[in-house]
């Protein structure tokens, strides 16, 4: 038996649609005024009417905000053996890390999940639990509608491995849980067809450590069983595995990130000194030396226009701005902040999605 339909909705649903954006302005000049409103009220557009909701969800409206874009940074982390997501905006005059939606339940009590993000969503990847094996399960936050969404299987149950995002793709390899088979393959999503493949790849050597992006291919941090170390980059145009110059083995002492095309690593081998590479003689040369009260290893990298975020443990963070920070003494100048917890953090990843 078919359900009752509501007449009353239906009327103000087609009514809502002959209304304009805002009243007195036609559609096109209304969007180019709501596009400006700052991200952090975003969450009360969507509260205006259907209309707006489904504005913000549009192509119109990221078209829009295309230099308008502003990005936030995104932290999961796990407190008393329990997954939670901050996110936190860079603006100076708002620098406050806060909650997040709460985090599909499911995942809530899982490790060895991974964190990438693509366009304006982000994505959590596999994962598994004292009470659960590893699993394939991928759920996508979508940041123009502040909610989680499930999107395609990955086609191995993996936990505990490695995932890189390149070209709205997302590379995953390694882990827990799965066939040996695997070990030799790549998963592969497309974001734009929300759909999963495997590639098989004899050249992938299953000891990997660490991989990171760089000049938009993909290196990774080997490390044998005679306890020494090497490093190969995979083109994603070509396919193609090859040797990457053995400095590169050095991105296995800290979080990397690439701004404006210059890779930065954080060497927390001896407290922590951030590194930059230089491409002229491709050798790693020390920026300066931050104090371990404020970075509180093991930190993550994250870059937000010209400036790094270095977000240690209870999410404390130091921002370096690249054109602004000098060094006095071997010590790099930069700023900095904490927020007040209950529960100790402990930051497991970090990635940055702009709207």
């Amino acid at each position: 038996m078919p359900l009752p339909i509501n007449t009353s909705d239906v009327y103000e649903q087609v009514m809502e649609q002959h209304l304009p954006l805002i009243c007195g302005l036609p559609d096109d000049l209304a969007i180019l005024c709501i596009s400006r409103v700052p991200r952090q009220f975003h969450h009360i557009l969507r509260c205006v009417s259907r209309r707006w909701r489904a504005l913000l969800k549009s192509k119109d409206w990221h078209s829009c905000r295309q230099n308008l874009e502003e990005t936030w940074v995104f932290a999961m982390c796990i407190s008393n053996y329990k997954g939670t997501c901050y996110v936190l905006d860079p603006h100076p005059s708002r620098r406050s890390w806060k909650l997040l939606n709460p985090i599909p339940s499911r995942c809530v009590n899982r490790e060895g999940m991974s964190f990438e993000a693509l366009g304006n969503k982000l994505f959590l990847l596999g994962g598994c639990s004292c009470q659960e094996k590893a699993t394939d399960e991928v759920y996508c936050y979508n940041a123009s509608t502040g909610k989680w969404e499930d999107v395609a299987s990955m086609p191995t149950a993996r936990c505990y491995f490695l995932s890189a995002a390149i070209d709205n793709k997302i590379y995953i390899t390694g882990g827990l849980g799965m066939s040996s088979k695997a070990w030799k393959s790549w998963d592969v999503f497309d974001y734009t067809s929300n759909s999963w493949s495997s590639h098989e790849d004899p050249c992938l050597i299953p000891d990997i450590v660490k991989a990171f992006l760089f000049d938009g291919k993909l290196y990774t941090i080997h490390k044998s069983w005679i306890d020494s170390q090497y490093a190969r980059v995979y083109d994603p145009s070509s396919r193609e595995w090859v040797d990457a110059n053995l400095e590169m083995t050095c991105c296995a002492r800290g979080p990397t990130v690439v701004v404006h095309g210059t890779l930065f690593m954080l060497d927390e081998t001896c407290g922590t000194r951030l590194m930059m590479w230089r491409r002229e003689t491709e050798e790693w040369v020390p920026l300066g030396r931050l104090s371990l009260a404020l970075t509180k290893p093991p930190c993550q990298l994250v870059a937000v226009g010209k400036g790094i975020f270095i977000i240690g443990q209870n999410l404390s963070t130091v921002i370096v701005d690249i054109d602004k920070a000098a060094s006095v003494e071997g010590v790099l100048v930069a700023s900095s902040f904490a927020p007040k917890l209950d529960n100790d953090l402990f930051v497991v990843s970090c990635r940055t999605n702009a709207v």
